[in-house]
């Protein structure tokens, strides 16, 4: 039987929490680093400002990678595709499976818009070519083209109806976000997110050993599981 667990009451855990040290200073970084990788140039520019952040960062890059994202959200593919190419062609001419998640959005777009003969053609142009070069281009191509048999039917399977969600645009514009960032030698994730993740792995693993107050992310308070 495993041992059992230790209890850890919250006024001890506060105490521990509070031992903890975090300089202001990477607390502005953390800051700072969430706002661009998020976009938000107006509020990054002000911030850096404001706690004296002598920044690297091209501000200009952030509203591009905005204008991008807003095209991709709106279903305008070929505006995103052109300003990906004037912010640095090489991006798309060096990743060839971004430029095929584009184009297979480009597909997606035109079966939204009921453009079944221009989204036959552009299949059978653009992507299939593709297709035949990678079994996971041909398989994402054919999930693509099984809209078509669906598209006046409620009955699509989940994986086939999620194509035309809000989300697979957004999933597509954070593709291109990453690789935007990359290419500028930045990280792909905000280190915020990466540093919550970290603390619910972390939970995940104490909470084999231990009975402890855990983080309500919306609020920030701790409290017991169930309490």
């Amino acid at each position: 039987m495993p041992p059992p667990k230790v209890t850890i009451l919250q006024e001890e855990w506060e105490r521990r929490l509070h031992e903890v040290h975090v300089s202001k200073q990477d607390l502005n970084r953390l800051v700072m680093d969430y706002l661009v990788i998020e976009g938000y140039k107006s509020a990054a520019e002000e911030f850096s400002q404001e706690a004296g952040i002598n920044s690297s960062v091209d501000f200009d890059s952030i509203e591009s990678r905005m204008n991008i994202r807003e095209a991709l959200q709106r279903g305008d593919v070929s505006d995103a595709i052109t300003k990906v190419n004037d912010l640095n062609p090489e991006i798309l001419d060096t990743n060839p499976a971004l430029y095929f998640r584009l184009q297979q959005q480009k597909l997606i777009e035109y079966i939204r818009q009921g453009r079944i003969e221009e989204a036959l053609q552009f299949a059978q142009e653009e992507l299939a070519p593709r297709g035949e070069e990678s079994p996971e281009f041909l398989s994402e191509l054919e999930k693509t083209m099984a809209l078509l048999a669906f598209e006046s039917s409620p009955q699509a399977p989940p994986t086939i109806s999620e194509l035309l969600s809000p989300a697979q645009r957004m999933r597509t514009a954070g593709e291109v976000n990453a690789a935007i960032l990359e290419s500028l030698s930045q990280g792909k994730e905000a280190k915020l997110v990466s540093l919550l993740r970290l603390l619910c792995w972390g939970e995940s693993l104490l909470e084999e050993r231990a009975e402890f107050p855990k983080l309500d992310l919306n609020d920030g308070t701790f409290s017991r599981e169930g309490k």
